[in-house]
């Protein structure tokens, strides 16, 4: 017999569902309603999101701030790597590439940033070991989160996003030191 999209076919699957499952379909609905309703109150007051700021930028010229703020604040290198110690209250570049972070931050314990985050080249996961610090890095886009370091130490800075055969080595770090005279 050939069907049509007017003709119903054969079978038992459009019969009226049972009451049980009209409860759990009704049961999943509702909970899905509460989830989406839920979005907007754990966005703003969830804290899991970090609210910073954001803007597109051309990959090259992130690059390019990048290099000037290594060329105005470093202080030494790291392993073939630049550290850079910038001021307290400046704006602290860091560009994902495969497969390294750059540069090495040497920053203040207590002293506010506003880190700013991006890629050249693919997506890259930012992870601030050991803390539950993780953020997705993209070309193309600027990232800038307000920061006070807490704890002076050395913190690995790791790629958590896959992004190539050298992935594993993506490993970068940040050193936060006491303030001035506080030693």
């Amino acid at each position: 017999m050939h069907a049509t999209g007017i003709t119903p076919p054969q079978g038992v699957w459009w019969k009226p569902a049972h009451k049980s499952e009209k409860v759990w379909a009704t049961i999943a609905f509702v909970w899905c309603m509460v989830l989406f309703a839920m979005m907007p109150f754990w966005h703003l007051r969830g804290g899991q999101n970090p609210s910073g700021i954001r803007a597109k930028v051309d990959p090259l010229a992130y690059q390019a701030r990048v290099m000037e703020f290594i060329q105005d604040y470093q202080v030494g290198t790291d392993a073939g790597f630049p550290v850079v110690a910038p001021p307290p209250g400046s704006d602290v570049y860091l560009i994902g590439q495969m497969w390294a972070w750059l540069p090495v931050l040497q920053l203040e314990k207590g002293a506010e940033y506003t880190l700013h985050l991006s890629a050249l080249d693919v997506n890259h996961g930012f992870n601030l070991y050991p803390f539950n610090v993780n953020f997705q890095v993209v070309p193309g886009y600027d990232y800038g989160l307000r920061i006070v370091p807490t704890e002076a130490g050395e913190y690995g800075v790791v790629c958590n996003e896959f992004c190539g055969v050298g992935h594993h080595l993506m490993v970068g770090k940040v050193i936060v030191t006491e303030p001035e005279g506080a030693q």
